[in-house]
């Protein structure tokens, strides 16, 4: 289990520096889970498969994460067709890791406040009625 970082910021604790933009994004954090949970890498097909992508928006990406040094990519032939096969270097395992920890300091920091606030609230647990509902 990764370490929760601590805040690079004491006066802006909820700046989330090590929320990485690379990493960020929708679709690399996707391709980046895919590779983690695969070590041994997956071709260019199963990785599309996996995060819902078309080729064009896969490729963008694996593009971006290979120039940030995350992802290696390696091209080569299968059954005489281009084949590219997509692996996770050991610098972005380490910067993935990282960046769920930042992941988990948002969650803890997130759910300790709004524990916070419906306790002042005097409501702890339980949900505002909605105005419609309070018509009813």
């Amino acid at each position: 289990m990764p370490k929760i970082s601590e805040p690079k910021s004491p006066g802006a604790p909820y700046a989330y520096e090590g929320l990485d933009r690379v990493i960020h994004e929708k679709a690399r954090l996707g391709i980046l889970t895919s590779l983690v949970t695969h070590r041994d890498g997956l071709g260019f097909k199963d990785l599309k498969s996996l995060c819902g992508l078309t080729d064009g928006n896969l490729s963008r990406h694996l593009k971006a994460l290979s120039e940030a040094g995350l992802v290696e990519l390696i091209k080569g032939y299968e059954a005489n067709r281009p084949h590219t096969f997509c692996k996770i270097t050991p610098q972005g395992h380490e910067k993935f890791v990282e960046y769920l920890g930042v992941l988990e300091r948002v969650i803890k920091d997130a759910a300790t406040r709004s524990a916070k606030a419906r306790k002042a609230r005097g409501n702890p647990g339980r949900r505002r009625k909605t105005a419609k509902a309070a018509l009813h």
